[in-house]
């Protein structure tokens, strides 16, 4: 059924995709008191627990923790995270130790939150879920495309969904709909190209029973290989599981035409990827590897131009991963679309009566953060993958721990 337009004083608003950025901008435009808006969210997955949202994540203090603060969501947040989680452990090739932060003292702040604390992806969705009105979120709205209509001497845009309606005259269109985003061909010919990086995602579940040695070797967070063209990423998830990512630096088609990984089940698909790409790794790389396999899912890595831009045009926009896809070589994502979303609320907010010019100083902001956030990314993409990648960031990690230690006792 087609819906009406809203009136000139109550911008109707479409948020495509109810991840993080969609459902948080949705929760700041709708707290205002004094910004009346319509706010539909068209959300693929059928129902709020369809699939997994993935692993943990980190909040920073200046990104994701304070953007839930003002969504009034701090409390919702203290309730999941785990501070305990804030801890890396780097290990070379080889399989040697190069740092280890479990057991050692990191600064803790008043709220006692410490400075990224872990949550699970799906413990921040349920929380911005509930806190938005009820009637925001279309599930089961697969999105199709979005057009655009002249109306009343304004354009005015529309989401055709897959089901063949057609929802109509929307004051603004933002898509939060990821990597593959069905609103930016409006505003950009650019598309996510392959990063170079394959991965094969692996699940540990009730590692404390089933995995205890792997739950001890991983420690109360993450754990990192890196080393020449191949990593091995490990994290802790809230419930005790663990999962894995094997990396490696491969062609484009070589997932399809060389791996030999399609079709294979878990503990097969494991066992080819570490004899073929791990085998004069460490024995405990190999073996994070070999446990992993409760569930398996081989993945390709996309991501978008380092600086990428587009010529503002009114009523639409884009958040997150549809406006700076990027690898996870710096564990930022997530960070930047809740930063996105609260860049976009205040300027919304502030200019009600003109959303071309809230949606035109949001993307000169955003452009300029993001891009020194995808320079990290990419110079991680390159460091990770090197030789000497492991002790670069155990390094670092180093300094970082003797800082504080400086900071905190300057006589020693």
């Amino acid at each position: 059924m087609n819906s009406v337009a809203g009136s000139e004083t109550t911008p109707k608003i479409a948020i495509l995709g109810a991840g993080p950025s969609g459902l948080l901008l949705a929760r700041l435009l709708q707290q205002s008191p004094t910004f009346a808006c319509q706010i539909t969210i068209f959300e693929l997955d059928p129902s709020r627990n369809a699939r997994n949202q993935g692993g943990s994540l980190d909040l920073h203090p200046q990104q994701g923790q304070l953007a839930l603060k003002e969504a009034g969501l701090w409390s919702q947040f203290l309730q999941h995270a785990r501070p305990e989680g804030d801890v890396k452990k780097i290990v070379d090739g080889k399989g040697t130790v190069l740092f280890d932060e479990n057991g050692m003292t990191k600064q803790v702040e008043a709220d006692g939150i410490g400075e990224r604390p872990e949550i699970d992806r799906d413990a921040l969705r349920s929380i911005l879920l509930d806190s938005v009105a009820p009637e925001t979120v279309r599930w089961g709205s697969k999105v199709v495309a979005v057009s655009s209509t002249p109306a009343s001497g304004e354009e005015k845009h529309d989401v055709v969904l897959a089901d063949g309606t057609k929802e109509i005259g929307f004051d603004l269109v933002i898509g939060a709909d990821g990597a593959w985003s069905k609103v930016r061909p409006l505003l950009t010919d650019v598309k996510p190209y392959y990063s170079g990086i394959t991965a094969l995602e692996g699940w540990a579940e009730d590692t404390h029973v089933r995995h205890p040695w792997l739950s001890e070797y991983v420690g109360a967070g993450s754990c990192f290989m890196f080393d020449e063209g191949r990593a091995v990423l490990a994290q802790r998830q809230g419930n005790g599981d663990i999962r894995i990512y094997a990396c490696v630096r491969k062609p484009e088609d070589w997932l399809e035409r060389e791996s030999g990984l399609e079709g294979l089940e878990e503990v097969a698909a494991a066992t080819k990827l570490t004899d073929e790409q791990f085998a004069d790794c460490g024995q405990n790389t190999k073996r994070v590897v070999l446990e992993s396999t409760d569930k398996v899912i081989p993945r390709k890595l996309w991501m978008l131009p380092v600086g990428m831009q587009w010529g503002s045009r009114p009523g639409l926009t884009l958040l997150g991963d549809a406006a700076h896809l990027m690898t996870p070589f710096a564990g930022v994502g997530v960070n930047l679309a809740l930063q996105d979303s609260l860049q976009l609320a205040r300027l919304l907010i502030a200019h009600p009566s003109d959303p071309a010019l809230a949606v035109r100083q949001y993307e000169q902001t955003m452009f300029v953060y993001s891009k020194k956030f995808a320079e990290k990314t990419y110079a991680g993409l390159q460091g990770h993958f090197s030789g000497d990648g492991a002790a670069h960031f155990a390094g670092r990690l180093k300094r970082g721990h003797e800082a504080m230690r400086m900071k905190l006792d300057p006589v020693v």
